[in-house]
């Protein structure tokens, strides 16, 4: 059948040939669900055409992630391995010469062939199994005049020791297979629509997928004269080389002409549907997240409108995940750039949700999922080597090909759940409904106990917290842990100063020796600068160890992480710094940070008992430490400190006691305590 007339611009008023040729294609289309990746294994073709056409000689700058691209691409629902497939399809190019003018009856033998596979995949098989030839080709050909092995097998291949006749014929050929690779990804693009979620116009929409039949047609059967043409190149005589070079470089270029114009009027269409489904989705987004649902199905198929029925993958146990994997349970957006969190985020993070113990007892209620989003509105490379590298040591799963995340539902992350970059965990219970827009903080300060990571849940958990130390530094370090459960006094103090530090250090060592029991914690600074890195860390550990216990840089950090996510937690939920303790005394270490003061929190495990001071106070009371040491057996290190402090300061509450009321000689004796600071007070007797 001769198609060379055929007039691709006009399919939906097609020609009686053509018609038979729409048929003839659709009979042999049989697809049976298995799925190929066919953006990335065409990602991996184009690095071989480019390396494959490279000049003789020139530096490759190889891309390092390229074979693993190859390897980590299967053909999922299909047994048989992705190069088997592309072996069988090799074979029949290259191993069965075609007759002149029997090109149409090859290209539809491979339609055949390939009738279980969707038409992007059948495009990219074909295109696979001739990258494969191409490449060696040029491989035989910049290798061989310093290769001895590759001299030999260009020999008994009978290539042409020299190719500068075929100039022409090559460039035409690159030429081709550009366009080719262009056509091909607007394929892909259009089977890669959602087209399953939202309903576009019928008479578009059946003209698109027509001209889709004739557009895959065309890559099959350029791609099979290319594949000939280089199979062809032997040695041959100077006018054999001028007169077959001249005939190849004409029908080259008519193909490139044909499918140039196919490129041009599918890719408008593509387009036209592309912005059609965006704005369907889009609006049914909006929609459905205001519905009420049995279940989340429904709504994780309408966000993640892929055609592949495994769009995540598990990096901890490497399994790809269909969204039934995620049916009852709780599920967590991990929103981010591609590049994730800073390390000491990430950290914590695990930390706080895959490591903690209570995961353990709520293992299978809930699944953190990652969905990285690129910083542009196209992912570079760089984004994409930086979410290979990252998600293949997380133990979340994560969406496995971020970037081809529709459109729509990216707008619709920006604009409905307010993503601006910061990270973000939009939570969904087991039905599907929005229930925290962002539980990152409540994950930070209290991980895995704060299922279900729900808005009211937040709210019932600051109901029940007081400020302690246990909220500030529970599960930052198993020691630092150790001493909250035992009740151990603990004094955390912050600064940058190597000489207060030191001077604590030794104030601290003599208390210990007087016998008080009392932990020192150093956390830095909130951004620590090198001289904290790299002088007042190393000279801690240097000196006492015993005296004063210096968390590393990365606890440190997970201190004022969950510093800082307390604070935001507080004022999100409305809390005012004026009126609630407990952001305030957190808003106050801060403040004391960034003023470059030192300072100091000091109290018991669980106790709701702390004293915040600057660190000068600190030091002073200290110093008098002989003048006030007398109170620790009665009060306590904490009680005996607050006493001294509020000598030096007092606080001026008082309380008014009649006559009278306490007449019992001992009780006389006892030690009255002021209810709003908890320090001792002195006794006055007023005359009336």
């Amino acid at each position: 059948m001769n198609l060379q007339g055929a007039n691709p611009f006009t399919l939906h008023s097609k020609s009686p040939l053509e018609d038979i040729l729409i048929k003839k294609l659709l009979l042999s289309h049989d697809p049976d669900g298995r799925h190929l990746d066919s953006e990335q294994l065409l990602h991996a073709l184009e690095n071989i055409m480019l390396y494959a056409t490279l000049s003789e000689g020139r530096d490759l700058q190889l891309d390092a992630n390229a074979e693993k691209e190859v390897t980590d691409i299967e053909v999922v629902g299909f047994e048989e391995p992705l190069a088997h497939t592309i072996n069988k399809i090799s074979h029949e190019i290259l191993c069965k010469c075609p007759a002149e003018g029997n090109l149409h009856e090859r290209t539809m033998f491979l339609f055949d062939l390939l009738g279980n596979y969707r038409w992007d995949a059948k495009a990219v098989l074909v295109l696979a199994a001739f990258a494969k030839s191409y490449g060696e080709f040029w491989l035989l050909m910049q290798l061989y005049r310093r290769n001895p092995l590759a001299l030999s097998v260009a020999t008994l291949k009978q290539l042409p020791s020299d190719l500068s006749t075929f100039k022409r014929r090559f460039k035409a050929l690159s030429l081709l297979m550009k366009t080719v690779v262009d056509l091909t990804k607007c394929v892909i693009k259009f089977e890669c629509l959602p087209l399953s979620h939202v309903k576009l116009n019928k008479e578009e929409k059946s003209i698109t997928e027509l001209n889709i039949y004739s557009a895959v047609y065309w890559i099959i059967r350029s791609i099979l004269t290319c594949s000939y043409q280089i199979r062809d190149l032997k040695a041959m005589t100077p006018v054999q080389y001028s007169d077959s070079s001249t005939i190849a470089t004409w029908e080259l270029s008519s193909l490139v002409h044909r499918l140039k114009g196919i490129c041009s009027h599918l890719m408008q269409q593509v387009e036209e549907c592309s912005q059609q489904t965006e704005s369907k989705l889009f609006q049914r987004l909006l929609n459905i997240f205001k519905e009420d649902h049995n279940e989340n199905q429904e709504v994780l198929r309408m966000l993640f409108a892929f055609r592949d029925d495994f769009p995540l993958i598990d990096y901890s146990s490497n399994a790809k995940l269909g969204l039934t994997e995620l049916k009852d349970k709780v599920v967590i957006f991990l929103i981010s750039k591609p590049g994730l969190l800073t390390i000491e985020e990430s950290l914590l993070l695990v930390q706080q949700t895959y490591d903690s113990p209570h995961n353990k007892i709520l293992e299978g209620s809930y699944k953190i999922v990652w969905i990285p989003i690129s910083v542009s509105n196209s992912w570079t490379d760089a984004e994409q080597k930086s979410f290979r590298i990252l998600s293949h040591s997380l133990p979340w799963c994560s969406v496995k090909q971020p970037w081809s995340l529709n459109s729509a539902a990216v707008t619709f992350i920006k604009q409905a759940w307010n993503y601006r970059d910061d990270p973000l965990m939009v939570v969904l219970d087991s039905r599907g409904n929005v229930s925290n827009l962002n539980a990152i903080d409540m994950v930070f300060i209290w991980g895995a106990k704060a299922y279900p990571f729900s808005d009211s849940r937040e709210k019932e958990l600051w109901q029940e917290q007081n400020l302690t130390l246990q909220l500030l530094v529970d599960e930052i370090d198993p020691l630092l842990t150790k001493w909250v459960e035992e009740d151990r006094c603990i004094c955390i103090c912050g600064s940058d100063s190597t000489d207060w530090i030191l001077e604590l250090n030794s104030k601290v060592k003599e208390i210990r020796n007087s016998g008080v029991q009392l932990e020192m914690v150093y956390v830095g600074t909130r951004n620590p600068s090198e001289h904290v890195k790299n002088n007042i860390i190393s000279l801690l550990q240097e000196r006492n160890p015993r005296s004063q216990f210096s968390l590393s840089l990365t606890k440190m950090r997970f201190f004022w992480l969950r510093l800082e996510s307390i604070i935001r937690s507080k004022l999100r939920l409305g809390y005012l710094v004026g009126t609630d303790h407990l952001l305030r005394e957190a808003s106050s270490l801060v403040d004391m940070n960034d003023d470059g003061k030192s300072w100091v929190a000091m109290g018991r495990g669980s106790s709701n008992d702390i004293v915040r001071v600057e660190g000068s106070k600190f030091m002073e009371c200290l110093s008098n430490f002989l003048g006030w040491e007398k109170n620790v057996g009665k009060l306590g290190f904490l009680g005996a400190f607050r006493f001294a402090l509020e000598r030096a300061e007092p606080c001026g509450h008082f309380k008014v006691i009649r006559y009278g009321e306490k007449e019992d000689e001992e009780a006389e004796k006892e030690m009255e305590v002021c209810e709003k600071c908890g320090l001792p007070v002195k006794k006055f007797v007023i005359y009336k």
